[in-house]
């Protein structure tokens, strides 16, 4: 939504906000809330009823002639605009006192209350104009006050001027008084929802049912039709991730030693990012799409500034073979892994990145210190994929010992080892809300844990894993899980059912990963056959398996 729609700063707006969410409180039984609210809320209300208060008394007193409670009402209170009011009053003064050849007052008031002042001056000369009333006959001498009228005249304009002030701040709180329609929270959270779903790129035929308001609508579709294919690379394709927030750009590493960098939209390769000597394993982008990093089978894990993709540059190396068991830093200096490195991923806050590989080890490598700063042993074999949980407290590992293991990352102590899987683990994923952990095997199968009980929940099969690959499977939203397979498809089950609804055939080789990017509703996939290929839902295609 635009940010022009509504001034959120605007007291007006702030007010109804308050009214909203105190009404919702009211209808939801939390009366005491409501009244918290109410009183933190009151405290600025009460302060501006306040100020009207000594507008209209200010008022009053001006008409009056009352100076005395003109300078109390002026010195004791907050008035907006202050200055410039203080400069009328001061002003008025000091022509009566012209007016009644009071010479000596008028020189004091005017040195000591107009010339601090001089800025608010209504227009360019008028203070020049009321130092020259103290040498003139009559007021009506200077220039800028030829059309003086008397006292009276002159403080009934004055008055009005404070009245129109007063009457801005009235009109402000009109609002108030407007009646407020019945769950108006609700009913506008309606319409936001009712907004997005109207704007996304997919429409089912059916109103769908929203779990949640705490991200923006995305619809869950079923992709089953092949949308575009990634042609340029000359070795098998391990793995993929899309570039950015929105997806606009994909990334993909491969046996041929690359990364390349992809226009989602028109499948034209961008950037080529060239430095390793071997194999590229896996690959993780930051969030904001600046910051891409390659786990590679020539020991190393590079760091690549991907900020302007005509220029992309390698920034760091890390993790080299020579230095296997040291603790240090980037560029060739730090935490080396002995043999091929088959993971690379990033903490919640992106601070440190998780590194995984062939000597059995998983590192925990710190950003900004540059230096490998915890190594988590324990695993008998080669490690495949390790990642964090959504809370960053925890790292998950997936290994070829056929383990799942959970470390502690302060300690680096494992603290749970899950043996289940009756093949090598060849990945994990965790699930957007932290609640669930999906792993992969060469037993033919994914897997579904519960991460609070480390109770296994479901198992996918269908698909072939069981060969010397990384096969690996994900979630799709709350419902779908995707993954890869030997077969050359893409499998795509329900979550609860565990029912395969959807096979996706295009590939010409076996296919490693798939990701799915909820902004764009479209699924990308990584294969042997030296290509990537995205996947949406195709209304015209009837191509999907019913559950």
């Amino acid at each position: 939504a635009s940010a022009e729609l509504f001034d959120e700063s605007n007291p007006r707006i702030h007010r109804d906000i308050i009214r909203i969410i105190a009404q919702y409180l009211d209808t939801q039984g939390y009366t005491s809330t409501k009244v918290t609210l109410y009183d933190e809320a009151n405290v600025k209300q009460q302060r501006e009823n306040n100020y009207i208060s000594d507008v209209v008394r200010l008022r009053a007193a001006i008409l009056d002639g009352e100076w005395d409670e003109v300078d109390r009402i002026c010195s004791s209170t907050y008035l907006k605009d202050k200055k410039h009011i203080l400069y009328n009053v001061y002003k008025q003064q000091y022509l009566e006192l012209i007016d009644d050849n009071e010479s000596q007052k008028a020189f004091t008031t005017l040195i000591k209350h107009l010339k601090p002042l001089e800025s608010q001056q209504s227009f360019q000369g008028e203070f020049r104009d009321l130092c020259y009333l103290l040498t003139t006959k009559a007021i009506q001498d200077a220039p800028a006050f030829r059309n003086w009228d008397g006292i009276a005249s002159s403080r009934e304009k004055l008055a009005e001027y404070l009245q129109n002030i007063l009457e801005f701040e009235i009109v402000g709180r009109e609002n108030e008084q407007q009646p407020l329609k019945p769950n108006r929270l609700v009913a506008l959270f309606r319409q936001a929802v009712a907004y997005q779903i109207e704007s996304c790129q997919y429409h089912s035929e059916s109103i769908p049912l929203v779990s949640s308001l705490l991200s923006d609508y995305a619809p869950v579709v079923v992709p089953n039709a092949e949308q575009r294919s990634f042609v340029g690379h000359l070795g098998n394709v391990k793995c993929t991730q899309y570039v950015g927030p929105y997806g606009n750009f994909i990334a993909s590493g491969s046996s041929d030693n690359t990364i390349r960098i992809w226009d989602t939209e028109s499948s034209e390769c961008l950037a080529t990012l060239r430095g390793h000597t071997s194999r590229i394993w896996d690959i993780c982008v930051d969030r904001m799409g600046t910051t891409l990093i390659s786990a590679s089978g020539d020991c190393t894990v590079k760091i690549w500034d991907i900020h302007d993709l005509h220029k992309p540059q390698c920034t760091a190396t890390i993790a080299t073979n020579s230095l296997v068991g040291q603790e240090g830093g980037a560029n060739g200096n730090g935490g080396g892994h002995g043999g091929d490195i088959y993971s690379v991923s990033l903490n919640p806050l992106e601070s440190h990145i998780i590194m995984a590989g062939y000597d059995r080890t998983i590192r925990l490598y710190d950003r900004v210190t540059g230096r490998v700063v915890q190594t988590f042993h324990g695993h008998d074999l080669s490690v495949a994929q390790a990642v964090a949980n959504p809370l960053g407290n925890l790292i998950i590992s997936g290994s070829k010992d056929q383990t799942i293991r959970f470390w502690d990352t302060i300690s680096g102590t494992c603290v749970k080892s899950l043996r289940s899987h009756l093949g090598e683990v060849t990945s994990v994923a965790t699930s957007d809300s932290g609640m669930l952990l999906l792993s992969s095997s060469k037993d033919n199968s994914n897997r579904l844990w519960d991460l609070r009980s480390l109770k296994r929940l479901r198992r996918y099969k269908g698909h072939q894993n069981t060969s010397k690959n990384f096969i690996r499977s994900d979630f799709i939203g709350d419902s779908l899980v995707v993954g890869g397979s030997e077969d050359g498809m893409v499998y795509i089950w329900d979550r609860e059912s565990t029912n395969v609804i959807q096979r996706l055939d295009g590939h010409k080789g076996i296919v490693y990963e798939a990701k799915w990017n909820p902004k764009r509703g479209i699924l990308c996939s990584a294969s042997d056959d030296w290509t990537i290929k995205t996947w949406w839902f195709d209304p015209n295609d009837s191509n999907s398996i019913a559950a």
